[in-house]
């Protein structure tokens, strides 16, 4: 047994969780394990008592108990991606540089590992390596029918100035989708707070809406903000319409659209595959049918470079269904401004 230690949180461990810290330090320490330390209390954080889900941050001082004596640890297992899974990913890259790489995530693909999702961003990771000694790392998700720009770092520095940027609000993320229905102001701000309300079923959990009012006294409620813009129209049947998150709760933007009474096509979770104007034959007058899928896409993210300390503006094409949408209605990308919400001459 080793005795009891205090370790500092060196210079780019910060912010991540405590257990992940700890067992990278000590690769044969159970995750089981971690959990019984904190909850007796042997593992402490600057003398506190402390969660496996702690964040710990650089210059923290960390009290570890007598652990077991190390046996040689074994070679880590890298995952054999498949070569059709490599070049499908590879090919998403938008963007690459030797801190981050910026990808167009594929609706249908998940942000990481879940219930029976076994094929996601964080799982092909080690296929965009390409000459750096580490996996990239994610620092935000999309839900995983939602295409568009992700961003992901490729060392432990670069992840912990990224998530602090996103935390922070120090980047704009631009959605387009498309909504059954025109709202009545062409431009506006949705600020319901959200809940999570269980019964989600098969496609996971579902959240629902809380008065402005009444986010404070309902547990566990988030207060919620989100822009919108509409950006063209069919008539009154539908809309394409580009969305702010300004706070970023689980699927924030498709309640909100969906409180609105303008559901995203093809969101069955929040009601837009049963409108009457999105269902089945939805757009056959126009010579073709409307995918079912959804339709919601990050179209743009603008940061500032965590090392160069550049503005990066990083712009995703639209998916192959969203595009056949877009052609159908005869709505053109090229027609409207970068952000349209700093212009005066929308639709």
């Amino acid at each position: 047994m080793s005795g009891v230690q205090t370790i500092a949180v060196g210079p780019g461990e910060g912010d991540q969780r405590l257990d992940r810290w700890l067992r990278r330090r000590f690769p044969n320490v159970t995750q089981g394990q971690v959990e019984k330390m904190c909850r007796k209390g042997d593992l402490r954080v600057d003398g506190g008592r402390v969660k496996a889900n702690t964040r710990v941050t650089e210059g923290q001082m960390v009290r570890v108990p007598p652990l077991p004596e190390d046996r040689a640890p074994a070679a880590p297992r890298r995952e054999k991606v498949a070569e059709a899974d490599a070049e499908m990913i590879r090919s998403c890259v938008l963007y690459r540089d030797e801190h981050l790489i910026a990808l167009n995530k594929l609706p249908g693909l998940a942000s990481q590992g879940g219930s029976g999702q076994t094929r996601h961003v964080d799982g092909l990771g080690d296929a965009l390596r390409f000459d750096a000694e580490e996996q990239p790392r994610l620092v935000h998700r999309l839900d995983k029918d939602t295409s568009g720009v992700m961003i992901m770092a490729r060392n432990r520095l670069t992840a912990a100035q990224l998530s602090e940027a996103f935390r922070d609000r120090d980047t704009r993320k631009i959605y387009w989708a498309a909504v059954a229905g025109v709202p009545q102001l062409r431009m506006g701000t949705v600020r319901y707070g959200l809940v999570k309300s269980g019964g989600g079923g098969e496609g996971g959990e579902k959240m629902r809406v809380v008065h402005p009012d009444e986010v404070d006294d309902v547990p566990g409620a988030k207060r919620a903000v989100s822009d919108y813009a509409v950006l063209e129209s069919l008539g009154a049947r539908a809309a394409w319409v580009a969305l702010v998150p300004v706070t970023g709760r689980t699927h924030q933007l498709r309640v909100h659209m969906a409180e609105m009474g303008h559901p995203i096509a093809g969101d069955g979770k929040y009601g837009g595959s049963g409108q009457e104007n999105l269902g089945d034959g939805w757009g056959a007058s126009f010579g073709g049918e409307i995918s079912r899928k959804l339709h919601l896409h990050a179209r743009s993210l603008t940061l500032t470079h965590p090392i160069t300390g550049a503005r990066l503006h990083i712009t995703a094409p639209l998916p192959e269904h969203m595009q056949r949408t877009w052609d159908m209605l005869g709505w053109s990308a090229a027609d409207v401004p970068v952000d349209p919400f700093a212009e005066d001459d929308l639709v």
